[in-house]
């Protein structure tokens, strides 16, 4: 009898399953296809963008041969071609790079590309904050202390990225206008900070003993 019972719960499984199939089978089939292609299209995306990556990281180390070699020209070409056409990520690098080039033969036009970086809201947060920094760097001659305060002061606070070089610019700005108690303000900051790089904590012994020795002339 139990057996007889099993062959009908089997019969109208199999009924079931049958009206499933004849009412849905379509659509089951389009889904399949649908998930299937989609897999394949982001699998076939990701190896396009690897290929990408790797074809324009091929170009940007093009590039920086070409910078060892003295042919800035045609690596500045090269930088701007991947900054137009590259990958995502290498986009940026090759910006960045073409600031660095630029500051160093033209400081002014330089401190323009990195601030235009700075102001790119389509740029991440910590290098816009690094651009900002540089572009201080390009034109630190130029500037006087209220200008390099002004822009690096929001980026000298405890939890920022780039304090530590933040910190030693603005120092060394006011040493430069004769502001030794702020010198010395900023750099006590950076000698108190245990997360301070080594190199600079030297640098910093030796800015703290100039801040401590006043103007030059100056009786002790």
């Amino acid at each position: 009898m139990a057996d007889i019972f099993h062959e009908i719960e089997e019969e109208l499984r199999r009924d079931k399953a049958l009206a499933f199939w004849k009412k849905h089978g379509t659509k089951v089939i389009v889904l399949a296809v649908v998930f299937v292609a989609a897999i394949g299209g982001w699998r076939f995306y990701q190896h396009q963008q690897r290929s990408q990556a790797e074809a324009t990281g091929a170009r940007y180390e093009q590039a920086l041969e070409l910078l060892g070699a003295n042919r800035g020209d045609e690596a500045a070409a090269l930088l701007r071609e991947i900054e137009n056409d590259g990958s995502t990520g290498y986009r940026l690098v090759a910006r960045l790079r073409l600031a660095a080039e630029t500051a160093r033969s033209d400081p002014a036009r330089g401190v323009e590309a990195y601030e235009a970086i700075a102001a790119d809201a389509t740029v991440p947060a910590g290098l816009r904050d690094l651009a900002r920094l540089r572009a201080v760097v390009a034109g630190f001659d130029q500037m006087d202390a209220p200008t390099v305060t002004a822009k690096l002061e929001p980026l000298a606070t405890p939890a920022a990225v780039w304090r530590h070089s933040a910190r030693e610019l603005l120092g060394l700005a006011a040493l430069k206008a004769g502001d030794y108690e702020a010198a010395g303000r900023w750099f006590d900051q950076i000698a108190a900070d245990r997360e301070a790089p080594p190199a600079l904590r030297q640098r910093v012994n030796i800015y703290l003993e100039l801040v401590r020795s006043g103007p030059v002339g100056k009786a002790g």
